[in-house]
């Protein structure tokens, strides 16, 4: 690794103490690094790795921010509570850095998702996420309907507040309160998973990697035309009746530096601990 670059959430590191820290002691060891703490920073081309100073979020959006360059690994210094992202504490940041400039780590390989707006049967936008896609009614509108399709076939048709379509990266996150299922990262799969459905059963939907989901907006309770948003990581776009989403697999993943030996399990176990 020859370029690092520091990819800084202010609202977490406020006075930028953890990245001046960094930046002190990247320069000691006379290793390149660049800065990414507004909006209006770039990621370095010449970058090797990402340290991302904050919590989950920051990862997801250090993730988007990747999107069509190499694919730069990226390490998470965790300045928020404790998450599944992030890896090291801001006090183990040297150790880590000196694991990376050593070639002591391993790169972990996540599943990413890519989505497409179709609009009267053309392409409007596309996007991609490493948690989840979600597609939801806006405001306060009555309960919503959403039909769902794999592989251009009609599965089911829900009445919900809206859908998620997660990786298993995502499953920790909006899908886990939603009711749906906890799976390992490292897993190649997707899961659908209706919010606040209107039925007495509530079921999520494992699929394969290979399927290919479509949720489509048809016309509400008596022809009413229903709006919706749909977010990829968050990042919102609208929906009107006769929209639909295409998910399918991304042909691309997020890497991530693993330094320490705790693994995933481990992580939900002291996750679960905290709310017992």
């Amino acid at each position: 690794m020859k370029h690092f670059c520091i990819f800084t959430n202010p609202h977490k590191d406020r006075d930028l103490a953890v990245t001046n820290k960094i930046k002190a002691y990247l320069e000691s060891r006379q290793i390149k690094y660049s800065l990414r703490i507004t909006d209006e920073d770039n990621i370095s081309d010449e970058a090797d790795v990402i340290l991302v100073l904050g919590g989950d979020g920051t990862m997801l959006n250090a993730a988007r921010e990747i999107k069509g360059r190499k694919n730069i690994p990226l390490l998470g210094i965790n300045l928020g509570t404790l998450g599944y992202l992030a890896e090291v504490e801001p006090d183990k940041t040297k150790e880590a850095i000196d694991k990376v400039l050593a070639g002591e780590y391993e790169l972990e390989s996540r599943m990413m998702i890519g989505g497409t707006i179709l609009r009267a049967g053309e392409k409007v936008i596309t996007d991609r996420a490493l948690n989840d896609v979600v597609i939801r009614r806006v405001g306060t509108q009555q309960v919503m309907v959403f039909n769902l399709y794999v592989n251009r076939k009609l599965l089911n048709r829900y009445q919900a507040d809206g859908i998620i379509i997660t990786t298993p990266t995502g499953s920790t996150g909006y899908n886990l309160s939603a009711g749906g299922p906890i799976v390992e990262p490292s897993a190649r799969l997707l899961v659908v998973t209706p919010i606040c459905p209107h039925t007495m059963i509530q079921r999520s939907i494992v699929l394969s990697e290979n399927d290919v989901v479509e949720i489509e907006i048809p016309a509400g309770r008596e022809g009413q035309i229903q709006n919706a948003v749909v977010s990829f990581d968050g990042y919102a776009e609208e929906l009107v009746t006769g929209d639909s989403v295409r998910i399918v697999k991304a042909d691309f993943t997020t890497d991530f530096i693993k330094i320490g030996k705790a693994g995933f399990l481990e992580t939900l176990h002291r996750k679960m601990s905290e709310n017992s």
